[in-house]
């Protein structure tokens, strides 16, 4: 039997938990009740009382008024928000807060934008019967940081800035200082922002009620005439963002509530990065380069021009001398298209992306391991987990919106162990952390098995019942030389096991893993053994475990979905199998290749010996993103014809023969698949900047002026095509994926798969693999000359190359990349704080500014690689991942010097 409760002696169906006001907002809407300190991502506090209601049990008359956001309704219960005591009360709470509160509405950035402003209009206030008061107004304003902005002088005190900043970002910055009517908000130790440890999330400002914190773009966000739902383009979390647009023009960007993937929260380049859009620098024209310079052309003469040249260099060396790169920033139905075309007009499967260069070993690993490459659970799921495994990765920077997540899970006191040869943010609230050399993931994890079975902690009925191999993997684990492995990882060895422990009894444990385990020599074989730890403790098909890759861009996942990659086509079905081929040949209808492409690395090693005369690239700047630069300059100027498409000039554009100006995520529609499978809708801002076209446009009208009739752009009806292609799309279509899209595989009838391997494996069982260390022939070969271990990270506020935060404000929070190098380190070369020092290897040399840390231990040093002045991967290495051809960026032997 249903139980109910009364609003207004009227009965509705309660839910056990519900508050008072959840309880009344979904029976008689949101705006119901009035609050100022309410928010859909933050715990009830109570702060306002506005939302005071009366209540009394049924069969008993005494009224009590209680906050109805932090109080649970209760079964017969009657509930009078509207009484006559109830209005007076709320008028009386506002009137209060209006005496210490400046009366310029109409000046103020928040004008038409100000919860206070609204619910005092609501509740009715004309005149204020208090005297005012001069606390508040004395606070000065705050205008320092680039895109956040303080007047404290509108600050009601309602605590919703502190809250967000520590319950959603967990960030600790903002805090309530003074006493009474002196009582304050003070940033850090009382500071400025841009002096204080702020992140930059915005949080804090999407949850301020008043004008009191703002930001650079609130102003003109007023002037908004409509909103736009759409997908962030810069990592694998896939946030919602609502886009706030007039006139073509794109004003402000802030984070929905109701979002499955980021619910309400996004990060500094999520939410503020976006003036890059219309930037004087975007390209606006296709060029080709006529002695040797690039001259503006039309889209007809440049389309002309590539259809000419790649049709003669087909006729005269074969489609196999022509190869394409597509991008993750691109949408699903641009990279699917990008595929199509390299394979069924060009005739070859020489088509890559760049998951190559980052989660490539990834998909491998847990191919061989589960039979899908894909991560097995879903965000969501860190409400229902024990224990965080996080491996060679570091979100709270790279993936910041489930960083935070992770982190404030730690911070309720979940298990947390990390293996990261840094000491990251999140290793500063870890359990464990497993502080290792870089290229030693192998050893530690193979450690780590080592002490489960050793403790007697696998789990005998999950192996038993949905794994194959266990009894080989146990015997070659248990005869490891445990003391070599040891002082290989550079771990000590009873903390690797008390974090095994840990891992291995937690009721229900959950693995997050990034670039810091496949971008090595071993990088395949690392994801495996992840893939094995899981598997042995039974941490698979179910709510709170699993094994999760935080996919590097927006649709690196996407991307490996639609067959951008050499070796399987859309759906990952085998190119080299005829009958699997045949099902892309009768959507196609013209015989496909069925031998083997090149991956990028290939790609670049052929055309240095002349076998690749074309490369067509859209939307990858790979002369500053592959590693050992000169070598990709090099094969660059080998090529005959070289195509890329592109929204910046880059060094990579100076190689071009053509460029063609392609339209940002802002300016286009498609779908973009982020790191949980969830596939989402991307949709169109504004209008292409004038001269630009989306990437998904220029493909087809090249596939149709090279003879293949494929219809006029529209990502529906691509869509439609990859769910007739691809198994797991079958269910997908652009009405049906809304507003939080779907987690694929997505059924027939629409239904979407939050947990994979809840039954059984793709493979039927699950395959356990003992994979034994190696050490990188990049240590081996040049450790005597070169002692430092150089590995690569992301920074906050930028986004692998760069080209869009560059020309952001974001530059005014990280102006340049900054090698971070140990105290002992620093003093043994004799190297300062903030001093320029020089960086070799066998491959080159930069120049870069250092920064003396405690991240790292003595003999490692860590950059990122985000600006071109300092171009870091010109003296990263050309080792690739022995599976799966992705480079070692995570180990480059080098040394470094003083100027």
């Amino acid at each position: 039997m249903k139980k109910v409760a009364f609003i207004n002696d009227t009965a509705y169906e309660m839910r056990d938990g519900e508050t008072i006001l959840a309880f009344i907002r979904r029976h008689r809407g949101q705006n119901y009740i009035p609050t100022l300190c309410d928010a859909p991502n933050l715990e009830p506090f109570g702060s306002c009382r506005l939302c005071s209601v009366e209540i009394a049990r049924e069969g008993n008359g005494i009224m009590k008024t209680v906050a109805a956001c932090h109080t649970r309704v209760a079964e017969g219960q009657r509930i009078y928000p509207d009484t006559a005591a109830m209005q007076r009360l709320r008028r009386n709470i506002l009137e209060l807060v209006l005496t210490d509160h400046p009366q310029d509405c109409l000046t103020c950035e928040a004008n038409g934008q100000c919860e206070l402003q609204a619910v005092a209009a609501r509740v009715g206030i004309r005149e204020v019967r208090y005297p005012e008061g001069a606390n508040h107004l004395s606070r000065p304003r705050d205008e320092s940081h680039p895109y956040l902005i303080s007047d404290l002088a509108k600050c009601i005190n309602c605590y919703k800035c502190v809250r967000a900043c520590d319950e959603v970002q967990g960030e600790f910055v903002l805090s309530m200082a003074g006493r009474g009517f002196d009582s304050h908000i003070i940033k850090g130790m009382d500071t400025t922002f841009a002096d204080s440890y702020c992140v930059s999330c915005g949080a804090c400002v999407q949850a301020c009620p008043t004008g009191a914190l703002t930001d650079i773009f609130q102003p003109a966000a007023r002037r908004a005439t409509e909103t736009v739902r759409t997908v962030c383009t810069y990592c694998g979390v896939g946030c919602n963002l609502e886009v706030a647009r007039r006139s073509g023009e794109i004003l402000s960007i802030s984070a929905p509530y109701d979002a499955e993937a980021n619910h309400g929260h996004t990060c500094v380049k999520g939410r503020y990065a976006f003036r890059f859009y219309n930037h004087p620098q975007r390209l606006r024209s296709p060029m080709i380069k006529r002695e040797g310079k690039h001259v503006e052309v039309s889209w007809e003469e440049a389309y002309d021009y590539i259809a000419e040249r790649l049709t003669a260099i087909k006729e005269e060396y074969g489609p196999d001398a022509i190869a394409g790169i597509s991008s993750s920033r691109c949408t699903n139905e641009e990279n699917y298209l990008m595929q199509k075309f390299i394979r069924a007009v060009i005739g070859t499967n020489n088509i890559d992306g760049c998951a190559r260069i980052c989660h490539a070993p990834t998909a491998l690993g847990m191919q061989r391991a589960f039979g899908t490459g894909a991560a097995t659970n879903s965000i969501e799921d860190l409400k229902y987990t024990d224990c965080m495994l996080v491996v060679g990765a570091n979100p709270t920077s790279a993936h910041p919106v489930t960083g935070a997540r992770i982190k404030q899970r730690a911070l309720k006191g979940k298990t947390l162990i990390v293996i990261d040869p840094r000491k990251t943010e999140l290793a500063r609230h870890a359990t464990y952390h497993l502080q290792l050399r870089p290229g030693t993931n192998v050893a530690l994890l193979n450690l780590m098995m080592y002490y489960i079975i050793k403790e007697g902690l696998v789990d005998w009925a999950f192996i038993e019942k949905r794994t194959e191999g266990y009894e080989e993997l146990r015997t070659r684990i248990l005869a490891l030389d445990i003391d070599k492995m040891e002082a290989v990882c550079g771990v000590d060895r009873e903390l690797i096991r008390k974090a095994s422990i840990a891992y291995a009894t937690a009721p229900a444990a959950m693995c997050f893993h990034g670039l810091g385990v496949t971008e090595h020599y071993q990088g395949t074989f690392g994801v495996m053994l992840v893939a094995d730890l899981a598997m042995i403790t039974g941490n698979i098909g179910r709510r709170g475990v699993g094994v999760n890759p935080l996919r590097g861009q927006n649709n690196v996942q996407g991307a490996a979905d639609m067959g951008v990659q050499p070796n399987l086509g859309p759906g990952y079905l085998s190119m080299a199998d005829p009958a699997l081929r045949s099902t892309y040949e009768a959507a196609y209808g013209v015989p496909l290749p069925g031998g083997p492409g090149y991956t990028i690395p290939k790609m670049f090693d052929a055309a240095e010996v002349g076998k690749l005369k074309a490369l067509w690239i859209m939307g990858e700047d790979v002369v500053q993103t592959e590693p050992n630069s000169d070598k990709v300059r090099k094969a660059l100027e080998k090529l005959d014809f070289f195509i890329l498409q592109e929204l910046f000039y880059s060094e990579t554009a100076s190689y071009a023969d053509v460029i063609l100006p392609a339209s940002s995520f802002l300016e286009k529609s498609g779908t973009f698949t982020n790191g949980e499978r969830r596939v989402q809708r991307v949709n169109r801002v504004i209008e292409p900047l004038p001269g630009t076209r989306p990437d998904g446009v220029i493909v087809t009208e090249i596939m149709n002026r090279m003879g293949y009739a494929q219809p006029d752009y529209d990502p529906a009806v691509v869509l439609e095509e990859v769910a007739q292609v691809v198994p797991f799309f079958k269910g997908i279509s652009w009405e049906r994926l809304g507003k939080n899209g779907l987690q694929w595989p997505v059924a027939e009838d629409g239904t979407d798969t939050q947990v994979l391997h809840t039954e059984t494996f793709k493979l039927g069982k699950g395959r356990l693999y003992f994979v034994g260390f190696e050490e990188s022939r990049e240590i081996r070969e040049n450790a005597e000359d070169y002692p430092f271990i150089l590995t690569t990270n992301r920074a906050l506020e930028h986004y692998n190359s760069g080209s869009m935060t560059r020309r952001t404000q974001d530059t005014k929070l990280l102006a340049e990349d900054l090698l971070l190098i140990s105290p002992e380190d620093a003093r043994e070369k004799n190297i300062a704080d903030g001093e320029k020092v020089l960086v070799v290897s066998p491959r080159g040399k930069t120049r870069i500014r250092a920064r003396i840390s405690e991240m790292v231990q003595p003999g490692i040093l860590s950059s990122t690689f985000h600006f071109p002045e300092i171009l870091i991967n010109q003296v990263a290495s050309d080792v690739l991942d022995s599976e799966a051809d992705c480079p070692e960026y995570k180990v480059m032997a080098v040394d470094v010097r003083k100027e």
